[in-house]
């Protein structure tokens, strides 16, 4: 029988301290889940993963190494332990990692108010199998729809449990319960595809398979005989499926790790405006029943909520302790790791002001113009900017939407496009990264 993962860690670092470390912190994680798919109403597939999985990182000076392992006998820990000290002794120095002071830990955390974890007991896979015929039965239904690529429905549950020599220890449970499909429509050549899901950590929150499965099919209908848009400049909205990408690639440049090696566009800008006044990125790690949630990050600091970019300026970045330290800065609770790697700067549940208007509002005021809603592939100067995907959607004239499209590129300035972009009210206040549809004027579209 597994050891409790408090024992786990306890014994990683009782392991360490013997080999040699001067610090260590350490982290275990017990999971389970279980994945259906169907296809054709029959059995395609069906997953089972239980383990068990320990990491550690030791520090011997200003030298650190990390291991991991799946196996948490105690034999096995102690070899792992052996071999990182002896790693982080061949490592090169460095003056900023280290573990946080024990004033900065996170103390007094109230888990039972995230809701991170589902009491209802696991669905059987009878139960995950009845979902996924149910979504490919409802996509079939729609008529244009020739056949469901994929229908899956599936459940995880995963401890996590860190501990470190500074004194930090702390765990949370988390459950996550899901359904997707795949809808293809049309013939031959023709075939269009798309796809819709639902993911929970409450199964009493999940969407209908039917509605999932209904929902996909209609997208994949909708997408059937597209053509490519004309080539010039115009307004271009960001269907919700997709337009957290933006925000995403204003994180990306916002994360400490990316200032510190100097490859960011948004170098030199705290305090300058990078959003039309009135908007604000909001990061909130304590919102209930949403994936993103935890008590605190991975060097044992607590989270907060705080702002990215208030009425459209940007206050911050995303810091774990080494690479505030090199920017003179505090930490901001942003740490993430795996059991293999040291922590890094992330960011958690993210919120984006919304507009006042709707989607269809927003698409009565663009006149002639380009409605996203996938994007494939992506050319990013992580230093300029500079912009370049491909897209398909729907081509919008005189405010409504006339046909599909593909096959086009849509190209701009990431800097200009954030500081021109129309929010809507359509953001979906469930998901970790609430962003409604952007409006964005004036971009670049090639196709035919």
């Amino acid at each position: 029988m597994t050891r409790p993962l408090d024992q786990l860690t306890d014994s990683l670092l009782d392991a360490a301290r013997k080999a040699g470390a001067g610090a260590a912190d350490a982290i275990a994680i017990e999971g389970r889940s279980i994945t259906i798919d169907m296809r054709g109403g029959t059995l395609e597939q069906a997953e089972r993963e239980e383990g068990v999985d320990v990491g550690l990182r030791v520090l011997v000076g200003q030298r650190q190494a990390c291991v991991s392992a799946s196996d948490a006998r105690p034999e096995v820990l102690t070899a792992l332990a052996e071999r990182a000290v002896a790693m982080a002794r061949e490592a090169p120095e460095d003056p900023y990692i280290g573990l946080a002071d024990p004033g900065q830990l996170a103390r007094d955390w109230d888990l039972a108010a995230l809701e991170l974890a589902d009491a209802t007991p696991e669905p059987s896979a009878q139960e995950l199998q009845d979902d996924a015929r149910a979504a490919e039965a409802a996509a079939l239904e729609v008529q244009g729809v020739s056949q469901v690529q994929s229908a899956s429905a599936g459940y995880s549950w995963r401890a996590v449990h860190m501990a470190a020599t500074n004194g930090f220890a702390g765990g949370y449970e988390r459950t996550d319960r899901g359904i997707s499909c795949v809808a293809i429509a049309g013939e031959g050549s023709g075939m269009e595809r798309d796809h819709d899901g639902d993911s929970r950590i409450f199964q009493a929150d999940l969407r209908t398979p039917d509605d999932i499965g209904r929902r996909a099919g209609e997208r994949a209908v909708a997408a059937l005989n597209p053509r490519r848009p004309r080539t010039g400049a115009y307004p271009v909205l960001f269907d919700e499926r997709i337009s957290s990408s933006l925000i995403g690639y204003l994180l990306a440049a916002g994360n400490g790790a990316s200032i510190a090696r100097g490859s960011s566009w948004l170098m030199g800008r705290l305090g300058e405006q990078v959003l039309p006044e009135g908007l604000s990125v909001i990061e909130d790690p304590h919102r209930a029943r949403v994936m993103g949630s935890r008590p605190f990050d991975a060097e044992g600091l607590p989270t907060r909520r705080r702002a990215i970019v208030q009425d459209g300026v940007l206050t911050g970045w995303a810091l774990d302790l080494a690479n505030a330290r090199k920017l003179g800065m505090e930490p901001t609770g942003s740490a993430k790791r795996g059991t293999s790697s040291p922590p890094s700067p992330g960011t958690w549940n993210i919120e984006l002001t919304q507009g006042g208007q709707s989607r269809d509002e927003l698409i009565a005021d663009m006149g002639t113009g380009l409605l996203v809603t996938s994007m494939i592939g992506s050319t990013i100067n992580p230093n300029t900017g500079d912009y370049s995907r491909g897209a398909s959607g729907f081509w919008v004239e005189n405010g409504q939407i006339v046909c599909p499209v593909n096959e086009c590129t849509i190209a701009g300035n990431l800097p200009e496009m954030l500081r021109r972009m129309v929010p809507a009210n359509d953001a979906r206040p469930w998901l970790s990264r609430v962003v409604p549809s952007l409006l964005i004027e004036g971009l670049t579209i090639a196709g035919e």
